[in-house]
């Protein structure tokens, strides 16, 4: 886990995603939130407090190992996906929400994971040593973080042709580095892969089924209306797994290849239980429509 690919690869491509993050960001996006407040506040309830203790439940319920313990509450502490936003295009999800969702979670997850991530080591780690993370740590993700973010916003704001032209170059650039580097790191565990999805697979599958079902549902039951609670639902389904392996596999944070499993099966699976969640949601949501269609003419 001293390479070079790892040391320099993980910490550019993290930073690389989050400029392409922040080249199709504004500040308005952050004010869109006054529009929806109550799917708003509900999504980011979900996703800061009930999630985590959610998927604490389901790793003691499975009883997984101590390290892959860990992994899942750093998948549970990690904001959502940029993915969610095309997903939420897709299946007549409210965009907007999603990009203001997707900005603030990311903000918030830098002041709690860590405390996620540490309680989480401090619980199941036999030497209850700490993993990092710490103050030092914390200036490290928000500078890997945050730091990108706002200088893609401020190229987006100053020169927005600019931002145009870049937007296409920087996402491939950051998908072939983050490829090469995970590919690096799995291989380097490939004869024990096989294992990992086994002892995780389940337990993977059941926390992406409830966050996507707790994102869509809490919401409807509060009143939210569909393409509101969509977004919610792909934001909250669709977790950072990018962001969760990164910190997982990093020298510089926890350097722990095991961590990083839940995060690297999650990012499989995650593809087709949103595509069936968004079927499913625009299958229910079609329903009504065509009823009342069907009995208008008397």
């Amino acid at each position: 886990m001293d390479s070079a690919l790892t040391l320099i690869g993980l910490p550019i491509a993290l930073g690389v995603i989050m400029l392409g993050l922040g080249l199709g960001l504004t500040v308005d996006d952050f004010r869109r939130v006054a529009h929806h407040p109550k799917a708003a506040v509900i999504a980011l309830v979900c996703q800061v407090l009930l999630l985590p203790a959610l998927c604490f439940a389901l790793v003691l319920a499975f009883d997984l190992a101590p390290e892959l313990a860990v992994g899942m509450m750093l998948l549970a502490a990690s904001p959502g996906g940029t993915t969610a936003n095309l997903y939420s295009h897709l299946f007549g999800g409210h965009v907007a929400l999603n990009i203001t969702l997707t900005a603030i979670n990311s903000v918030l997850a830098v002041f709690t994971l860590p405390v996620v991530v540490n309680l989480s080591a401090g619980h199941f780690l036999a030497d209850g040593r700490s993993i990092g993370l710490q103050f030092d740590k914390v200036l490290q993700v928000f500078a890997i973080v945050l730091v990108p973010v706002a200088i893609g916003m401020l190229i987006r704001a100053r020169v927005p042709r600019v931002a145009e032209l870049l937007n296409r170059p920087v996402r491939i650039l950051s998908v072939v580095v983050l490829v090469a580097v995970i590919a690096g790191a799995v291989l380097g565990e490939r004869e024990n892969i096989a294992d990992y999805f086994v002892s995780v697979g389940l337990a993977v599958l059941a926390f992406n089924l409830l966050s996507l079902a707790i994102g869509y549902g809490v919401p409807r039951l509060a009143g939210v209306d569909r393409p509101a609670a969509t977004a919610a639902g792909f934001e909250i389904g669709i977790h950072n797994s990018t962001l969760a392996i990164t910190i997982a596999l990093s020298p510089a944070l926890l350097d722990n290849t095991r961590m990083a499993i839940p995060g690297a099966v999650y990012g499989i699976v995650m593809f087709f239980t949103a595509a069936a969640f968004g079927y499913l949601v625009t299958r229910v949501g079609a329903r009504p429509a065509a009823t009342s269609t069907g009995s208008a003419p008397a």
